[in-house]
């Protein structure tokens, strides 16, 4: 059996199953990136007021009514679902993260129906939905920044109810599976999923009720996988879980205390701490304390200079970690944390930082990689274009800077010669335009002048690799014999006539190849297949009426065995 063990003097997992065989806890599963740490939000206190006004109204409407009956009477339930959608939305922009899920637990069934109903008629009417829901007539209609989302994306936010008296096992299953899926944004729950349910993407739980002990736990790790870049769950207290959570803390740390005694200290909570919190904070500004954080385009040109990479990515992940701790701060209450930095500004820093990185990771590509399928391939096409100043003509001649270091690229990564002077020398051109200045920096006719730059490169590998094509044709689409042939030709001391070295080289390659075929073993040993294939070298050339020295005869000879090692070797 494995899970979160049940706790408490009246039952307990070790009273009911024995001693546990092994034991893996939270702070384990945290350090081992299974598990995030969870971020307490609690309802900012304007809604608060909201709910405490929405209350005295039912109350003066309904009078003296079961709390239960309160929670799901539509004035309370209204105002609740509102705060939940703005502060969905708001999550998904500042995480800038558009796939995550959110789950509301609520009060009771009542409510959990309630709360559909009115999800469905105020935020998304035109939903499928399990079965019928009646018709409801909102207070107010949804905020503008809904429909200004829905706008930008296209399509309303979707729910699903989840409770056990709800549809059949098949269609609660698939309402699950679609959520999982990303098909589904909401889920609205009571007792059901809040144990055993796994889906990566549920990064917002709402919690409208007070949940005990055990199942508290198993709750809020619902929002704990890891998805994606998130370091955190996010849980919305709307029902004041504090004291709860703070007593089941406890009672978890007393187990743990008997079963590490001095290991104690290890352990650390589920939640993010405010000490937690100002330490990463400190960090952060230790790692920045040499660069202008007020100035952005100081900031841009002091990294600028920076061209260890190893540097520039401490700037960014830690400019990136102020991103993450900004969100949990003005989340989570902790107002006092905000005048320590101006998350704002490093918002901005953040994207200097890692404009210079993907530069640095260009250059470091170009410089150490000549194989220009892999470098090219990851470096040109990643270029991001971040211009300072944007008309639309700008635009339309950086889309046009982008394709044409797409089609040079392309270019030469299709070039199967690259050990060709020629061949080097554009791309030793390509590296000279990277080296001038960084491209998302340049004005409108530096611009210009990089795309004829790029056009000339890209035209002249286009010839060069026309050249190659119909060299290799001639050798059968053979590459490693138009490489041979090219080699020798630029020595001009072996043959006066490319036809005669043609003549010469295709009888090497019937005779070679022919041996190569009955026994590629042979390719196994290379002093042996230099020695076996030397005659037919000779005999060949011979044969052209092509006269070789012995320092010809070797030299093509080491062409031949470097050639058909390489190939048999995949090199």
């Amino acid at each position: 059996m494995t899970g979160t063990p049940l706790i408490g003097k009246e039952r307990s997992s070790k009273s009911l199953f024995g001693d546990y065989i092994h034991k893996y806890y939270y702070n384990a599963s945290i350090a081992d990136g299974y598990t995030l740490k969870l971020i307490r939000e609690g309802i900012e206190t304007k809604y608060r007021m909201q709910l405490a006004q929405a209350l005295k109204e039912i109350e003066v409407l309904k009078g003296n009514l079961d709390r239960r009956e309160i929670y799901a009477h539509e004035r309370f339930v209204e105002p609740m679902l509102d705060y939940v959608v703005e502060d969905f939305i708001s999550s998904r922009k500042i995480f800038n993260d558009h796939s995550i899920g959110g789950m509301v637990v609520c009060d009771s069934s009542a409510q959990a129906r309630a709360m559909f109903k009115i999800f469905v008629n105020k935020y998304s009417p035109d939903q499928n939905t399990v079965e019928d829901v009646d018709a409801f007539s909102a207070i107010k209609e949804p905020a503008a920044e809904y429909r200004t989302y829905t706008d930008r994306y296209k399509k309303d936010l979707t729910a699903a109810l989840i409770l056990h008296d709800v549809g059949s096992k098949d269609e609660r299953k698939d309402e699950i599976n679609n959520f999982k899926e990303g098909k589904v944004d909401f889920l609205f729950v009571y007792n059901m999923l809040l144990t055993g349910f796994d889906s990566h993407r549920l990064k917002k739980l709402y919690i409208g009720r007070l949940i005990k002990r055990h199942n508290l736990l198993q709750t809020l790790t619902r929002v704990n996988r890891p998805y994606k870049e998130f370091r955190h769950g996010y849980v919305v207290d709307f029902a004041d879980i504090r004291k709860e959570f703070d007593q089941t803390n406890k009672d978890y740390f007393d187990e743990l205390q008997q079963e590490l005694g001095d290991e104690i200290g290890t352990y650390s909570n589920l939640f993010k701490s405010k000490e937690e919190i100002e330490a990463e904070l400190e960090e952060i500004k230790d790692t920045l304390f040499h660069y202008d954080l007020q100035n952005a385009a100081i900031f841009s040109r002091q990294i600028s200079q920076v061209q260890d990479r190893k540097t520039v990515l401490e700037i960014k992940k830690a400019l990136e970690n102020a991103r993450n701790l900004y969100n949990l701060i003005r989340l989570y209450e902790h107002n006092d944390l905000l005048e320590k930095i101006d998350f704002k500004k490093f918002n901005t820093l953040y994207y200097e930082a890692t404009r210079h990185l993907d530069h640095l990771n260009l250059k470091e590509s170009l410089e150490n990689n000549l194989e220009t399928t892999h470098l090219l391939n990851e470096a040109l096409e990643n270029v991001i274009f971040m211009f300072r100043k944007i008309s639309e003509e700008e635009m339309v001649i950086a889309d046009k800077l982008k394709d044409t270091l797409r089609k040079t690229r392309e270019a030469l990564s299709s070039n199967f010669d690259q050990s060709d002077p020629e061949f080097v020398s554009l791309y030793e051109a390509l590296k000279e335009l990277f080296n001038k200045k960084n491209l998302d920096e340049i004005s409108q006719e530096e611009m210009k002048e990089n795309i004829g730059s790029l056009q000339q490169i890209y035209d002249a590998v286009t010839e060069l690799n026309r050249k190659n094509n119909l060299l290799r044709a001639k050798y059968d689409h053979d590459r490693k014999y138009a490489r041979m042939h090219k080699r020798i030709w630029e020595r001009q001391t072996i043959s006066k006539r490319e036809s005669e070295l043609y003549e010469a080289l295709l009888g090497v390659k019937l005779d070679v190849d022919a041996k190569v075929l009955l026994n590629q073993n042979m390719l196994n040993n290379d002093a042996f297949f230099e020695a076996l294939v030397m005659p037919n070298v000779i005999g060949s050339f011979g044969k052209a009426k092509v006269k070789l020295d012995p320092d010809s005869a070797h030299y093509i000879n080491g062409l031949l065995v470097k050639e058909y090692m390489g190939e048999y070797q995949a090199v």
